[in-house]
């Protein structure tokens, strides 16, 4: 899709030409586009609506634009200063030309035109009076540079009690600009989006491939569709079917889209033109059916995957040992419980997700570790069960089954949970074939969007479930005994580095105050922990002072991670740069891009585990760091640690809702990027770097 990126330059481009237009001026440069206002009647009735026309004379080479500008530009606007009483509609906007601006596609006006506005009069305006309609006109006139103006507009009108007369100058024009907005389609239609394509369906009856010999579609809303890509239509007895590539805002077809049909036709030797309002719903569950099966099922290959990743091993050596435990008896229920604990989480993950993207946040997979309070947290869960199994504090099966098995619900209640927190130790990992399924999921109805995550959540706690379901690989256990209590102990320490990489995000994300802060509650929830198991052979009363000072000591530790989750002292950009990254911006990356110059874009968070292994694998090689110098490469580190609605455009632009993300620009202006794979290599590195 190359509407972002062409937008990014076209934005650049406007800048540069507007500070070129206000160096080049002493004083108010005159306008390039002469507008003026133009009614239809000759005077005002009271309490009738009546019509008033913008009208654009545009000067050769440029244009104006429409209500969706395409890859760039911004559509004219009105503020009105209109008397007491008055009130004016939106501006109805004729249907728009194509103008192609190098790789981009914009929408606009050329040579002249008049946008219709009505306005309504108020019924007690006295008959015999003038009134003075004012507004102040704003736009953006583009050719090769981009230039915004804005005029002041008026009209002076009498008040007449009669009908008023027709303006001989004003209403012609008007009125070829009303049969020119677009007529409402007498045709349903439909849309299927897939993470690649929208595909419209319009039931044209009557039309023939004879008959038709162009369609194309004007979304009314920037991101639907890549505007500058070619649209794939045919024509058949069902009616028209359109193609295009998807545009980059995800949430654009998450309901219906409405734009403008244009369909050109061939009548007795001549070319007619329609314009068409269209409104296309969501199609029926059944023709998105093919697409929702192909993202379930990479969720699904990405879910098992997971269960590879680093992120999730120190969880996977709790379950281990919970296997060992339950071989005698119960193992089938302890696996549907996992299941289950795991099903819920994703649900819950999942839904709040989604929520909050619908509600206008811009969040990705993973969204709960880009708050400091929600890391330091999980390190203080991960840490008392590390306690645990060192035999610290014997807390039981209640807390994500780190503790003894206990019989019955107790028991199950246990097994939930761990699949619970292996739900929560997966966010910071995005396996292959995941990141695909979940950006998909994200643009759909949320019923389609809750299947692939349980579906994801399915993959993962698939091997366990299989394990307790099938009963003869159970031979192949040790039996239980006293080694499994060093086990216990040795199975502690993948936990507390589990709480040792957590405690280094919060100084990512907050800085030294904040890491002093967690680790002091880490030292609180120690000497709780302690007091808690020391206490258990004291009488009645010691247990109460006890457990009161072990609950007040870790409350305190909950309240000095809230009470710190500001910004770091010294952020990821600036380490970013000490490594010899640049931080990403898109005004950057324009820059760049327009130079022509080749461009590694490393979208990566610092409690992403699969991000760490790559830079340390791949990205910070000696021999990637040479190749990248040899071929010019600029390397921009796009830090997503915490929330930033630029990277997660970025994201969504792909197809992607979590890190990592890793795209090459090739050199020369145009040009998509390779997007790497999420797990890379040094030599998959360099053979990419090669090709460009």
């Amino acid at each position: 899709m190359r509407g972002l990126l062409a937008r990014l330059v076209l934005v650049t481009a406007l800048v540069v030409g507007t500070a070129q237009a206000a160096l080049a001026a002493a004083g108010p440069p005159s306008p390039l586009v002469h507008v003026e206002l133009l009614s239809d009647g000759q005077s005002i009735a009271p309490g009738r609506t009546f019509w008033l026309g913008l009208r654009q004379q545009i000067p050769p080479g440029w244009h104006t634009y429409w209500v969706n500008p395409g890859d760039s530009g911004e559509p004219p606007r009105v503020e009105w200063a209109l008397p007491a009483g008055f009130t004016a509609g939106e501006i109805h906007w004729p249907h728009p030309e194509r103008i192609p601006v190098g790789p981009a596609m914009s929408y606009g006006y050329s040579n002249a035109v008049v946008l219709p506005i009505p306005v309504t009069a108020p019924a007690d305006l006295p008959p015999g009076g003038r009134v003075i309609l004012r507004g102040q006109a704003s736009w953006v006139v583009c050719e090769k540079t981009c230039v915004p103006e804005e005029a002041p507009v008026e009209l002076s009108l009498p008040v007449a009690a009669t009908t008023p007369a027709p303006d001989p100058r004003g209403a012609p024009l008007i009125e070829a600009a009303r049969r020119a907005l677009p007529a409402p389609s007498p045709w349903p239609a439909s849309f299927v989006a897939t993470p690649e394509r929208v595909t419209l369906s319009v039931a044209a009856s009557g039309l023939t491939a004879e008959r038709v010999s162009e369609v194309w579609f004007y979304p009314a809303r920037w991101g639907v569709i890549d505007h500058a890509a070619p649209q794939a239509s045919r024509t058949s007895a069902e009616g028209i079917t359109l193609a295009v590539a998807r545009g980059p805002l995800p949430d654009a077809v998450a309901g219906p889209i409405e734009g403008v049909l244009v369909v050109t036709e061939r009548l007795d030797g001549r070319l007619a033109r329609h314009a068409l309002t269209l409104r296309a719903e969501p199609a029926a569950a059944a023709g998105a059916a093919p697409a929702l099966l192909a993202a379930m099922a990479l969720a699904l290959a990405g879910g098992l995957v997971l269960n590879l990743m680093p992120c999730v091993l120190p969880v996977l050596s709790v379950k281990a040992l919970g296997l060992v435990r339950h071989a005698g008896s119960g193992l089938r229920g302890h696996g549907v419980a996992y299941t289950a604990g795991v099903l819920v989480s994703f649900a819950l993950v999942g839904g709040a997700l989604i929520l909050l993207r619908a509600a206008g946040q811009r969040l990705g997979w993973g969204f709960q570790l880009q708050s400091p309070l929600f890391v330091t947290l999980l390190a203080y869960v991960l840490f008392v069960m590390a306690l645990s199994l060192s035999g610290v504090v014997v807390l039981g099966g209640r807390l994500a089954g780190a503790g003894r098995s206990l019989a019955g619900r107790s028991g199950h209640l246990g097994t939930f949970f761990t699949g619970a927190l292996a739900t929560v130790a997966a966010t910071p990992c995005t396996a292959p074939f995941m990141g695909a399924a979940v950006g998909y999921a994200l643009t759909q109805p949320w019923t389609s969007a809750l299947l692939v995550f349980e579906a994801l959540g399915l993959g993962l706690a698939l091997p366990y479930l299989v394990l307790t379901l099938v009963p003869s690989w159970r031979r192949a256990l040790p039996r239980p005994g006293p080694w499994m209590v060093q086990l216990e102990r040795l199975l502690a320490f993948p936990l507390y580095a589990s709480v040792a990489w957590l405690v280094w995000v919060v100084t990512q994300q907050t800085g030294p105050t904040g890491v002093a802060a967690a680790l002091g509650g880490l030292v609180a929830i120690a000497f709780a922990a302690w007091l808690y198991q020391v206490s258990r052979s004291a009488g009645a009363r010691g247990r109460r002072a006890a457990a009161g000072v072990a609950l007040a000591l870790a409350l305190g530790a909950v309240g000095a991670a809230a009470l710190d989750a500001g910004p770091a002292e010294r952020g990821p950009a600036a380490s970013v740069r000490d490594a010899g990254w640049e931080p990403f911006n898109s005004t950057r990356l324009a820059e760049l891009r327009a130079a022509g110059t080749p461009v590694f874009v490393n979208v990566t968070a610092a409690w992403c585990i699969t991000c760490l292994v790559n830079e340390r694998v791949a990205l910070r090689s000696s021999a990637v760091t040479e190749a990248f110098a040899r071929k010019g490469v600029v390397t921009l580190k796009a830090d997503w640690t915490r929330r930033d609605p630029v990277i997660t455009g970025v994201l969504d632009r792909f197809g992607r809702s979590g890190v990592p993300l890793y795209l090459l620009y090739p050199a020369g202006e145009g040009g998509e990027p390779a997007v790497l794979p999420q797990i890379l290599s040094e030599r998959l590195v360099l053979d990419a770097t090669e090709k460009i």
